[in-house]
Formats: structure tokens, C-alpha cells, sequence
């Protein structure tokens, strides 16, 4: 038997289709805040450029990998390497990966509610008239520390998530991306050509395509690397999962490949957004997360011709991106508990939906809605252990299993079904073995330094 039954687990209904979801799965806050602060703090262009290498050297290497795992075995993470290696503790790093998935979800959704709940504060006319730094700075700590608030936003971006889960593969994910892809290609694409006719955008311009290779340094390539990698969401079984419904007439390489470049097309873009913007408005481009999106921003937008229209477009980006990335992170341990529990998939959303909303609690009530979890600084604990580092290890440990355990020659026959002259053979090999396990220990050394940017 070569892996499940995908008939009673569902399959894509064609490449696009995967293509479209992983890309989701993929682009996410990360992309339109984290990748243009990233950019600001660590030289600009040249920052991009190591960027873009990483992704072709490191987050397509991961990425395929654990593609080839998923079709192979036709199954979740765990499933997966009990199906290669039965009765070894190697399948922790599934375990691994559906509790990083379920706790990155429990805050993921609770800052996508800030998102979709800013959509209606702009939609109501909060951001007009003159903004200071001050004002916005506690419009949003108002909003981010009213609990009936927070929950509202939280509990719709759940909700959401848990219905497109329970539909299923094709209904579900697959009808659900469709739908909400093109959408978020149209946002970003039409707030950058909008941010391009800025007065200013030159100089913001050159600042992110212009490369000054004097402000290339060991620090530089290390946060590139660190962002090209944590923007792809490896290492928590995601792509395993979504591999598993991939036709093995597909081809792999390719799939990879597009995901990993319309990931990157996605974070370049926002970059044409927020650095024409920023020097707009003269506003600094060190500023970053939560700062960037909900209190420079607006900033911005009361002072911008047409920011009504702007900033309702943006934060619908946001919140589109966000949820593109909770149903694949749902999705994992629904998988897990489908195919290895044999619950059916309404039980499992249920389930999981209910615990994963219980898990973030704390973080929706640690931006200043309960003092104790205030000082515990739940949400950007989480953050650091499981969004940063939980990643990292997973994805050092599949690169093992995959490049030591299962065997390189192993995965390099799942891939030939559907590429059989896969012509970068020998320069993931050496990318999996040995290059890529390499610059997750760096950054896993370095992870705290890199959190902190």
C-alpha cells in the first residue's frame, strides 16, 4: 500500500488549486509588516536581495521536502513518519509540529482580529482629522485592551476558519482560497499602485531597490535568511499536510517553486506599499508589528488624499492574508486526528477550534485587558516560542529525516513521479543535507536577536 486512501481524505482538484492554498498557507502578517521592517533595519535593498537568495536556496529546499514527505505517505505529519520509520520516536516531530500549529493559531487569530476589527474603526471614521503618534498609540491601546472587543474579532476570525475547515478539502480550502487569493492580489496590487503615486515615493523607492552593498554584513544575511525562512511557514507540518493531497502526476519542484515565488511577490509588493508611503508621510521606516500597521498607519492615513478608501483597502489586506494562514494552520491537527483517530472532520474543526480559541485566551487579554497576563507578555511569548523557535526545529529535524532517516535517494524517487529530470538533484541535496540544517542552528543561536528586530 503506497500511503491512504486519498479518496476518503480528499485531493486538490488540480495544481492551481494547491498552488492557491499553499500560497496562502504561505502569505500571511508576516508578509505586509514584518518583511518591510526587516527590510528598513537591516540596509534596504541590499537586505531584498540576500532575501530573495535565501528563499531559493533554503525555503524551496524545506519546502519541497516536506512535500515529498506529505504525497509520499499520503498523510498528516505524524502519519507521515510513522509510515517511513513505524514505532520510532521520530514521529515527535509531527507531535511537534500540530502543537506549534495550534499555538501559533491561538495568537495568530487574535492579531487578525485587530485586523478585520480596524477595517470597521476606519469604516467609522476613527483615522480622520489630524492624527499625532500619541493619539493613535492609545486609540489602539483602547481597542486592543477592551476584552468584549478583542473576543468579538477574535471569535469571528476563528468562526471563520472552523467553517471553511469543516467543509473539507475541495469545498472547503480549495473553494475558500480561490475565492480569497485573487482578493488579496487585487488589494495589494492596487494599494501599491496607489502608494507609487504618493508625492515622495521616489525616496522611498530607492531606499528599498537601490542597494548599497556597503551595509552588507554577517547580521544582514543572518536576519534575511531568518525571514526568508520564518515567512514560509516550514517546519510545523503544513506543507506535509497539503502535500499529502497532491496527485502524484503532479510535479513537486514546480509546486515549490511557485509557492516559494508568489510568497516572495507577495512581502516584495507590500515593501512598494509601505516605503513610498512611509516617506509620504515622513514617518520613520524602523518601525515595526503592531506599531507599523495600528498606530503609524493611521497616522498616515488621516493625512493621505483618499486614506478612507486606502486604509479600508489595508486592513482588509491584512485581515485577508490572516486568514488565508489560520485555515492551514487548522487544518494540521485536523488532518492528524482524520486520519490517525478516525474522528470525522466536523468533530475535529470542532474540537480544535474550541481548544485553540481556549489556548488564546491569555494572549487576547495580554495586550492590557488583565493585568496578569499584561506583565506575562503571553502574546509576544508565543510569539518568540513557537512562531521563531518551534518552526526552526522542526524544520532542522525534517531536514535530518528527510536528508539522513527516509534517505535522500528515497525522497528523490517521490519527487521523479511527476519530474523525472529534476535537474537541481544534486544542489538540494547538498542544500538539504547539509546547507540549510546549517543555517537553521545560526539561526536558532541567534533567534532571540532576530525576534527582538
Amino acid at each position: 500500500m503506497e500511503g491512504q486512501d486519498t479518496s476518503a481524505r480528499g485531493v486538490w482538484g488540480s495544481k492551481v488549486a494547491f498552488i492557491l492554498a499553499a500560497t496562502g498557507s504561505a502569505i500571511g502578517l508576516g508578509n505586509i509588516w514584518r518583511f518591510p521592517t526587516m527590510v528598513s533595519q537591516n540596509g534596504g535593498a541590499v537586505f531584498v536581495i540576500v532575501y530573495i537568495l535565501a528563499v531559493a536556496f533554503i525555503g524551496f529546499t524545506v519546502m519541497l521536502a516536506e512535500l515529498t514527505l506529505g504525497r509520499h505517505a499520503q498523510r498528516n505529519p505524524v502519519g507521515a513518519i510513522e509510515y517511513i520509520k513505524p514505532r520510532s520516536p521520530w514521529k515527535l516531530i509531527g507531535y511537534l509540529g500540530i502543537i506549534t500549529g495550534v499555538c501559533i493559531l491561538s495568537f495568530y487569530a487574535v492579531v487578525a482580529g485587530w485586523a478585520a476589527g480596524y477595517i470597521f474603526k476606519t469604516a467609522s471614521g476613527a483615522f480622520k482629522g489630524k492624527l499625532t503618534a500619541e493619539m493613535t498609540t492609545q486609540i489602539f491601546s483602547d481597542f486592543s485592551s477592551n476584552p468584549l472587543l478583542v473576543f468579538l474579532f477574535f471569535g469571528l476570525i476563528m468562526g471563520l476558519t472552523i467553517f471553511i475547515i469543516s467543509k473539507g478539502v475541495k469545498k472547503g480550502i480549495e473553494n475558500w482560497t480561490k475565492i480569497l487569493m485573487p482578493i488579496l492580489f487585487l488589494l495589494i496590487v492596487l494599494l501599491a499602485v496607489r502608494a507609487l503615486t504618493l508625492p515622495g515615493a521616489l525616496k522611498g523607492l530607492t531606499f528599498y531597490l537601490q542597494p548599497d552593498f556597503s551595509k552588507l554584513s554577517g547580521t544582514v544575511i543572518l536576519f534575511a535568511v531568518g525571514q526568508a525562512f520564518f515567512s514560509l511557514s516550514l517546519g510545523m507540518g503544513t506543507m506535509i499536510t497539503y502535500g499529502s493531497y497532491i496527485s502524484k502526476s503532479d510535479n513537486l519542484v514546480s509546486s515549490a517553486g511557485w509557492v516559494s515565488f508568489a510568497d516572495t511577490l507577495v512581502a516584495l509588493l507590500a515593501g512598494l506599499i509601505i516605503f513610498p508611503t512611509l516617506a509620504f508621510s515622513g514617518q520613520p521606516g524602523n518601525v515595526g508589528g503592531e506599531g507599523l500597521a495600528f498606530q503609524i498607519f493611521p497616522i498616515i492615513l488621516s493625512e493621505l488624499p483618499g486614506g478612507y478608501i486606502f486604509g479600508i483597502l489595508f486592513f482588509t489586506l491584512l485581515t485577508v492574508a490572516a486568514l488565508t494562514s489560520t485555515i492551514s494552520l487548522l487544518e494540521v491537527p485536523v488532518a492528524y486526528l482524520v486520519d490517525e483517530r478516525n474522528w470525522t472532520r466536523k468533530k475535529a474543526v470542532l474540537v480544535i477550534g474550541v481548544v485553540t480559541f481556549i489556548i488564546g485566551i491569555p494572549s487576547a487579554l495580554s495586550t492590557g485587558g488583565l493585568e496578569f497576563f499584561t506583565k506575562l507578555k503571553v502574546l509576544s511569548f508565543f510569539a518568540l516560542a513557537f512562531g521563531n523557535i518551534s518552526l526552526a526545529v522542526g524544520a532542522l529535524f525534517i531536514c535530518i529525516f528527510v536528508g539522513y532517516i527516509w534517505g535522500v535517494k528515497n525522497a528523490l524517487k517521490e519527487v521523479a513521479s511527476g519530474n523525472p529530470r529534476f535537474r537541481l538533484r544534486y544542489i538540494w541535496t547538498f542544500s538539504i543535507m547539509f546547507l540549510t540544517p546549517v543555517a537553521i542552528l545560526f539561526i536558532l543561536y541567534f533567534i532571540k536577536t532576530i525576534a527582538a528586530g
